[in-house]
């Protein structure tokens, strides 16, 4: 079967990445920005928060390995997705909480997980749902940037823990070469 494409906007690109590289199944993981109004936009842009574009990450997966609804369910468990344009102390709509579809068989399944994950957080979902848009890679040191910084302080205080995280709670669908 083809490879597939799914886009999501968590928060820091760096600890999407950092989580989606750790699961079976994907065989890539980029971080970019998406869904927003000029062309080429650059991390200094994205920062101001003028550009509309989200942090995000794009993954390529194999659907007979990880499904998209289990991507979804990782998704849903390493940001909150019920704060508005902010994760943590990161605040700004380019963290905005938000699933790119690229077919409309994603469409669906993200509505029937967002719908699932209401009934699991204590405060409405906020997670936009919006068809897949222009993509633009973030710069080259934005990639693998957790891999290369454990020991920066954001990574080892906010994405270390959610890497954690996942690794516990999803034992079962970590790539070998992680454990």
């Amino acid at each position: 079967m083809a490879m597939e494409i799914a886009t999501l906007g968590g928060g820091c690109f760096w600890c999407t990445e950092a989580v989606f590289q750790q699961l079976k199944g994907i065989k890539a993981v980029e971080s970019g920005y998406t869904g927003g109004h000029i062309e080429n936009p650059e991390y200094e842009q994205i920062c101001e928060g003028t550009t509309g574009h989200a942090e995000v990450v794009r993954l390529t997966f194999d659907p007979e390995v990880v499904s998209f609804r289990e991507i979804l369910e990782v998704f849903f468990t390493i940001h909150d997705p019920t704060t508005l344009n902010r994760q943590g102390n990161d605040v700004g709509t380019q963290y905005r909480s938000v699933i790119y579809f690229h077919t409309p068989e994603q469409k669906d399944t993200a509505k029937h997980v967002i719908a699932e994950m209401a009934n699991v957080w204590d405060a409405p979902i906020v997670t936009e749902l919006s068809p897949a848009e222009t993509y633009y890679k973030a710069e080259s040191y934005h990639q693998n940037y957790f891999r290369q910084n454990p020991m920066q302080g954001y990574c080892a205080f906010i994405v270390a823990p959610k890497v954690s995280k996942v690794r516990k709670t999803f034992s079962d669908k970590i790539r070998e070469d992680m454990i």
